[in-house]
């Protein structure tokens, strides 16, 4: 049986790794009643780590990662234009690697029903997406699954990017500099980036216009040149101006709301 201090370990653990602790999710997790749960919340708030929300708490001290479910209702429209810019790119007999996050997902989708298409992806959206796609051939790298971003990260990934090579290496990201690269919650998921963009001829980093500039967290992934950024149109100029300036290539893509704005 699972102590008080060993659960509300754990109930940290799991704040600071989903970015969510629901006491609903979190009675059925350790099969004990809510009431227990909201002492164990209200104990971790007393301690500091964790700030009580309406029906659970998040972790205290850290820019909280929202979930992937979260991140695909974000800026739709221009993520999916930027899935289209990229799914044109793509040539039939390719071999492709596609990242974990929204917007690579919404190119898996924008993919489907292509044929002779060889796909690897640590991420369970692309799985899904590309599933039931008869013209494309999918390989799943394995490793530890993060819940929050569900993609698999680790050296079991890692060790299988050795034996790969692609043509074209599509990546997501939580934020991203001129200076710095790729932002990310977690060291793992980075240090999986830098791996892949290494095994591609030709490597995109899918970013909408909000993620420019931004630091929301410490764990970056730096990318060797030559890379391609690929945004919408409503990306600040100056920020434009600081990748180009460093030798990124930039390509702008103009969303549906942005045509009609």
């Amino acid at each position: 049986m699972t102590t008080a201090k060993a659960r509300r370990e754990e109930i940290y653990h799991l704040a600071v790794t989903t970015g969510l602790a629901s006491v609903e999710e979190l009675s059925r997790h350790f099969r004990v009643t809510a009431s227990t749960i909201r002492r164990d919340l209200a104990h971790l708030n007393e301690e500091g780590k964790l700030a009580r929300t309406y029906g659970g708490a998040v972790a205290l001290g850290a820019h909280p990662e929202p979930s992937l479910r979260q991140r695909t209702g974000e800026a739709y429209e221009q993520k999916h234009a930027i899935a289209a810019w990229a799914a044109a790119e793509v040539k039939d007999g390719e071999n492709i690697l596609l990242d974990g996050g929204s917007t690579v997902g919404a190119l898996a989708h924008a993919l489907r029903g292509r044929e002779s298409l060889s796909v690897t992806t640590p991420g369970i959206n692309t799985l899904q997406e590309l599933a039931d796609s008869p013209g494309i051939q999918v390989d799943c790298l394995g490793g530890r699954l993060r819940g929050v971003s569900q993609t698999f990260v680790g050296p079991l990934a890692e060790a299988a990017l050795e034996r790969m090579s692609f043509d074209r290496v599509f990546l997501g990201a939580d934020a991203v500099t001129a200076d710095d690269g790729l932002c990310e919650a977690d060291h793992a998921q980075t240090r999986l980036k830098e791996l892949m963009a290494r095994r591609g001829a030709a490597v995109y980093v899918l970013a909408d216009s909000s993620k420019l500039g931004k630091r929301p967290f410490h764990a970056w992934a730096k990318l060797g040149l030559p890379w391609t950024l690929v945004t919408d149109s409503g990306a600040d100029p100056a920020q434009v101006a600081l990748f180009r300036g460093t030798g990124v290539q930039v390509q702008l893509v103009q969303a549906a709301e942005q045509a009609s704005a």
